[in-house]
């Protein structure tokens, strides 16, 4: 989504590498195209409007204009201010003693509430809680079935008495039901409407009124830009929203209502969907997100995408065999099973610093067909063959090629990748080893600790 104004911004400071020293009429020219590419963004004319009178009166200090990073400088002051933008909100829910926990689900028809309730719920079930959902869209055709088999895929429980079409009832019995059977949260997916209305609104209090909701969360879709703000607005005026969930960040969409909501509604951002998965939500965090989309990458995010796919167990088995040089094919095919659970390469690649730019490459390259390709060419493989890659010969190759459906090339490539791979590896842990060699020991942890 912030593709295009990503680009933008790193484009600006590009300019400005060549400067020895800042002046004021290069302040000018840069906050002139910052203020450009948040307009095109879809940026609220307000809030661009403060945010570059901030930046400049802070560029224009003369301690900054005399600086000797100039650069650094004003990449410090737009990133701090970005991060303003979004106010103190620290991302997730905030914490509660109510049990069971109530979060009312609020939308416009089409904003991806239903899909939003699956993902939180299933976000949740991994923080150690125990949802029961429910929906209260009794209106919508197979809105209630919708909700059932996103519940199914999340592996949690759902609230659904036969024959009952009253929204209100559905949600109280949910909240009696959870008392009842020992859940701690309950998720109401309330209904929605292509636009604000009275009736719907009534309904929308009266619910509120029987489950008493902690949490009161706007799904808000980016790809309407500020539409979604406007009604975010109105929701949170009669509703008392607590926080924005943005759904389908992935879009193409220009990202404005990411940068407006907070100060136009004035409601923190809680979480951001960015994928079709159940695992793709994340709690919004202002810093990670701004440092994405500034090119200077998200390690901590991206840490965490990882330990939540990897055993700790699995990687210092696999730590210990880089050590040795030892990874095999068989390695390498649950390294590729695993970058494939962490979501789509192209957001990975724009969590890393400076590599913002090589998503562009990742959307051509090493899409999912070629690695769909490479488990295929390593699954031919004999276990022997996977274990020792070097008694791969002609007529093997020619064996794995008939057997996997690609060509000989396919699979000389993959070989050539690999041993060039293990050899990086080999060098790689013989510098850890005499690193290790040289410091006192110390209690092994596993490489994602190591990157903290």
């Amino acid at each position: 989504m912030f593709d295009l104004l990503s680009q933008r911004f790193q484009d600006v400071f590009q300019s400005l590498r060549g400067e020895t020293r800042l002046s004021e009429a290069t302040v000018e020219r840069v906050l002139r195209d910052i203020r450009t590419a948040l307009l095109e963004a879809d940026v609220n004319l307000n809030v661009v409007s403060a945010f570059i009178s901030r930046v400049r009166d802070k560029a224009t200090d003369q301690a900054v204009l005399k600086s000797l990073s100039p650069t650094h400088q004003v990449v410090k002051i737009v990133r701090d201010e970005l991060i303003a933008l979004f106010g103190e909100a620290t991302g997730g829910l905030t914490p509660t003693g109510a049990r069971p926990r109530v979060i009312l689900m609020l939308g416009l028809q089409g904003s991806g509430k239903t899909t939003t309730t699956g993902k939180l719920a299933q976000w949740l079930s991994r923080q150690g809680r125990h949802p029961l959902v429910v929906s209260t869209d009794v209106r919508r055709p197979a809105a209630i079935q919708q909700l059932s088999v996103v519940a199914a895929k999340a592996g949690v429980r759902v609230h659904d008495p036969t024959g009952e079409s009253n929204p209100v009832t559905r949600a109280a019995g949910a909240l009696a039901t959870a008392q009842s059977l020992g859940n701690d949260v309950v998720i109401v997916d309330t209904a929605g409407r292509l636009h604000i209305d009275d009736e719907l609104m009534a309904e929308l209090v009266t619910i509120r009124e029987a489950v008493g909701p902690h949490d009161l969360l706007y799904v808000a879709d980016a790809m309407t830009g500020q539409d979604a703000v406007r009604s975010a607005g109105e929701f949170h005026r009669q509703m008392g929203v607590t926080g924005v969930v943005l759904s389908k960040a992935d879009g193409d969409a220009r990202g404005g209502a990411a940068l407006s909501v907070v100060s136009v509604v004035g409601v923190p951002i809680a979480f951001v969907g960015s994928g079709e998965r159940l695992e793709d939500l994340e709690p919004f965090h202002a810093d990670r997100f701004v440092s994405r989309m500034l090119g200077m990458g998200d390690v901590l995010s991206l840490i965490e995408r990882a330990e939540a796919v990897v055993e700790p167990a699995e990687a210092e088995r696999l730590e210990e065999k880089i050590r040795r040089g030892g990874m095999t094919l068989e390695d390498f095919r649950d390294q590729l099973r695993m970058l494939k659970r962490m979501g789509p390469l192209e957001s990975i690649l724009g969590m890393l610093p400076g590599m913002g730019g090589m998503k562009q490459l990742a959307e051509q390259k090493p899409d999912e067909r070629q690695l769909r390709r490479i488990e295929a060419i390593i699954g031919s493989m004999t276990p022997d063959e996977r274990r020792h890659a070097d008694i791969i010969d002609g007529s093997r190759r020619k064996r794995i090629a008939r057997g996997s459906g690609t060509s000989v090339e396919d699979v000389n490539r993959l070989l050539k990748q690999f041993g060039e791979m293990q050899r990086m590896l080999k060098m790689v842990g013989q510098m850890t080893g005499q690193t290790t060699a040289a410091a006192p020991k110390k209690k092994k942890k596993s490489p994602f600790s190591l990157m903290r």
